[in-house]
């Protein structure tokens, strides 16, 4: 059931991701790929920068939309 929770919260983040990083996103299934991803490099950032947003769900979709635009950005810089 975990799993389920990650995709659709990466699936979200990446959605969000996509919208506010315009012109360095992949397509609508790209981003939420990239969200996914971004979600497990987002928990693993704020954790070595010793960051929390708080619990819950919301905390949880900042974090991972925050690794999700991390991810977009250096996609970025490798799709030109």
């Amino acid at each position: 059931m975990d799993w389920i929770y990650v995709i659709m919260v990466g699936a979200i983040a990446g959605w969000l991701a996509g919208n506010l990083f315009k012109g360095g996103g992949f397509g609508l299934i790209g981003n939420i790929i990239v969200g996914i991803v971004g979600g497990f490099i987002g928990f693993w950032l704020m954790g070595q920068l010793g960051v929390s947003l708080g619990n819950g769900v919301i905390s949880t979709i900042l974090t991972s939309v925050i690794g999700a635009g991390v991810l977009l950005f250096i996609a970025s810089l490798f799709k030109k």
